[in-house]
């Protein structure tokens, strides 16, 4: 599949635009990029949660830079072959890594359909 860095951008944000209102009221201190590629030590990586989930959050979590979502346009667009495709995983990997900003972990994310 091939697309251009900006319609790739636009995917990621229509797919935050698609977390419930109520939820995404509730994201806090967290930051979404999309980059090329991953680490080449896990190529075929279409998203990463870096930071702290808001379950594990506590009185000592005050001046730390924004948790990061980062969603991988490379392993995404050589995996789909259809623009239909790459918008469900794009919005797939959204809410499989704003769901680990949540605190769920990828046995969770698996048993409810999102990994």
């Amino acid at each position: 599949m091939e697309m251009t860095r900006d319609e790739f951008e636009t995917l990621v944000a229509d797919a935050l635009d698609q977390i419930p209102p109520q939820l995404a009221a509730m994201m806090d201190n967290v930051a979404v990029f999309v980059e090329d590629e991953p680490d080449p030590s896990t190529p075929d990586l279409f998203g990463l949660y870096e930071g702290t989930p808001l379950t594990e959050r506590g009185e000592w979590y005050a001046g730390v830079l924004p948790d990061r979502i980062i969603v991988y346009m490379g392993p995404t667009l050589r995996h789909c072959e259809t623009y239909e495709e790459t918008v469900d995983e794009v919005r797939t990997t959204v809410v499989h890594e704003v769901a680990h900003h949540f605190g769920f972990d990828d046995h969770e994310l698996h048993e409810l359909g999102w990994s």
